[in-house]
């Protein structure tokens, strides 16, 4: 195949599969791992394609957010294992705020039956939040369809109540420029308050959303501590530990 060829098969794959491993993209092509992975880079710096570890994905547009039930299928493993070595984070006595997501959702399981108080803007999170015995202050405010948060006017005044030890957030994208990033205004701006109002603040990210940078900015890299897992791309990690806190979460 010509490299053209190669771009447009590897281009109609990921059409067809969204993410797709460097093995099969070889068998695809009939080429070597080293020319697909050129070939990667190429694609990669024409902003047609994101390399993800061991493979590639597709570049999603920056307003672009997947819905709750999306999220929570995917990496449901890796997700577990941030949200578990989150949840080590918390003790007994803290005040926290949990954002909505999938990946802080993971934390509750990890915490049940301790001795603080949790304020989330999480609609999907409440049940699991009192089921687990927490102590639980909900936001108010507009609940959006697709990620079940509570945001808008109501919301932001509510943040305001309230002071937290300790704030885990969600994020569409973590990129070394940009910083922390999520495609809606209002979400955003929710996120903002609750890193302003704690003492420390962790952002809860799998490997895919390092290098994303999507529609609205949430804050700078030092604002906020990272956990990801072994599965995010070395080098990125590399660059991101210049300006914040990286903890790698290892496989189980």
């Amino acid at each position: 195949m010509l490299t053209f060829e190669r771009h447009q098969a590897i281009l109609a794959r990921l059409n067809e599969v969204k993410v797709v491993k460097l093995s099969e993209l070889v068998d695809v092509t009939g080429a070597s791992e080293s020319t697909i992975r050129r070939d990667l880079t190429d694609l990669e710096q024409q902003n047609k394609i994101k390399r993800v570890h061991g493979g590639a994905s597709l570049v999603t547009r920056r307003k672009d957010e997947p819905s709750l039930l999306e999220k929570s299928t995917k990496y449901a493993e890796e997700k577990q294992r941030i949200a578990k070595e989150a949840a080590r984070l918390v003790r007994d006595g803290d005040t926290i705020y949990i954002d909505a997501g999938s990946t802080t959702q993971a934390m509750i399981p990890f915490l049940r039956d301790k001795d603080i108080i949790v304020v989330t803007n999480g609609l999907n999170i409440i049940t699991d939040l009192v089921d687990a015995n927490l102590k639980t202050y909900v936001l108010g405010g507009y609940v959006k369809t697709g990620t079940r948060a509570f945001v808008g006017a109501g919301a932001l005044q509510s943040i305001q109540s309230y002071q937290f030890d300790i704030a885990f957030l969600g994020t569409n994208g973590v990129d070394e420029e940009v910083g922390f990033s999520t495609p809606d205004p209002e979400e955003a701006l929710i996120k903002q308050h609750a890193i302003h109002r704690s003492t420390q603040t962790y952002v809860l990210a799998d490997h895919t959303k390092l290098g994303d940078v999507t529609f609205s900015k949430v804050a700078d890299l030092h604002e906020a501590a990272l956990i990801t897992s072994e599965k995010a791309n070395h080098d990125m990690i590399e660059q991101l530990e210049k300006q914040t806190t990286v903890k790698v979460v290892a496989g189980s």
